[in-house]
């Protein structure tokens, strides 16, 4: 199978949150077929949806894989549960959560996987890590740095530290 470049958001807003990230960061470099090839800067973002809950730490990832998207998706929930993530409310509070953002030129849409991610162009603690990385990257007919500029302006997204 061949490698493709993807995209990852990993976002944590219980416990040590930095920590948090950092492990999952480790956990997703030990599988053989995922390469972590660049890492954003982390930002805080408050809550979306359930706004009564400590605010996020979220980064984006670059990768390289050969993973096919329903694998990636299942070695990421493996992550999540073994680095503490329980089942909540959506829009809960979490110690680690990890979304596909892109993977290649796949493009997916089931139930419990959507690729490019569904609310990609929707939300500022996306888009601007993922920005940071390729502000070039033309998503719906848009360069990604216009895309997080505005999304910056309408939702609160702090660049908070390198990891």
């Amino acid at each position: 199978m061949q490698t493709k470049r993807g995209f990852l958001s990993l976002g944590s807003n219980l416990g040590d949150r930095m920590e948090n990230m950092k492990k999952a960061i480790a956990a997703l470099s030990d599988y053989a077929e995922i390469e972590v090839k660049r890492v954003s800067r982390v930002y805080e973002a408050a809550p979306m949806g359930k706004t009564n809950q400590p605010n996020f730490l979220n980064l984006a990832l670059e990768i390289e894989t050969r993973l096919s998207a329903r694998q990636l998706l299942r070695v990421v929930k493996e992550i999540e549960k073994r680095l503490g993530r329980a089942e909540g409310p959506r829009w809960g509070p979490r110690i680690i959560d990890i979304d596909i953002l892109l993977l290649g030129e796949e493009r997916v849409k089931e139930e419990d996987l959507c690729i490019p991610h569904s609310r990609l162009l929707e939300r500022a603690f996306f888009m601007v890590p993922l920005a940071e990385l390729e502000p070039n990257l033309i998503l719906g007919g848009e360069r990604a740095s216009r895309i997080a500029a505005r999304l910056a302006k309408e939702q609160k997204v702090n660049a908070a530290f390198s990891l």
